[in-house]
């Protein structure tokens, strides 16, 4: 088991966003989180990468607490995330953002490493190091944003929507870049509107609502579960 959740409770203020949730990953897996807006799945994403503190509950990340660690402690442990809405850096070129992602590396060596994984994963990317980031289109900007985290060299990958805003195109490209991520040995936490392109890749899911565990199970079975398929499939 490389990361392990339990009895997550997370508030924003006043408000509870997550009530006592519970869900694990393994090694290798790709994991989606899908719920309706406002079940609290971002939130957990926040917390797990440490810019965002429970008020109770437990992370355990290979065999180690990680609930109180701050954020680039958690990207040296191992995980990065992709935040909804990319967050690129405008104004900074293709090339300038991707070394942001490796600001912890000091291998000079490992540095290279990572660039040419990621413009051999990206060739757009390569073609466009030098433009500003800004100036990509959405799907250009989302392979950035992913190239960015994947420069840290993560074993969990935490991915915030990422299909949100892009032409139908690019959301099948997306998609088959998470499967080629996890086969070359990252493990994928997925939060996805798209919730049937989501379980569709999963190994397994859960469904929150309203800050819970409402179901659990298969990507498979998830997909041929009537509830899910009502609230979530169109079914």
């Amino acid at each position: 088991m490389m990361l392990q959740v339990e009895k997550l409770v997370v508030n924003y203020g006043v408000i509870n966003a997550v009530k006592g949730v519970s869900f694990n990953i393994n090694q290798g897996e790709i994991v989606s989180l899908i719920g309706a807006n406002g079940a609290g799945k971002t939130t957990i994403l926040k917390t797990i990468s440490g810019l965002l503190k429970p008020k109770s509950g437990k992370i355990v990340y290979e065999n180690q607490e990680i609930q109180r660690q701050k954020a680039p402690k958690v990207v040296a442990e191992g995980i990065s995330q992709v935040p909804e809405g990319r967050h690129i850096f405008p104004g900074l070129s293709v090339m300038e953002n991707l070394q942001m992602g490796a600001f912890l590396i000091k291998d000079r060596q490992k540095v290279k490493q990572s660039f040419d994984e990621v413009f051999e994963r990206f060739p757009i990317l390569k073609q466009r190091k030098n433009q500003d980031a800004a100036t990509l289109s959405g799907g250009e900007q989302q392979m950035l944003a992913m190239g960015r985290a994947l420069m840290a060299r993560p074993k969990l990958i935490l991915l915030d929507e990422p299909s949100m805003g892009l032409a139908p195109i690019f959301i099948n490209e997306i998609f088959d870049i998470i499967k080629e991520i996890n086969n070359h040995g990252t493990t994928v936490l997925l939060i996805e509107q798209n919730a049937k392109k989501a379980l569709s890749i999963s190994d397994r899911g859960y469904v929150l609502s309203t800050g819970n565990v409402q179901l659990t199970g298969s990507g498979e079975e998830l997909l041929a579960n009537e509830e899910v398929q009502k609230a979530y499939l169109g079914g």
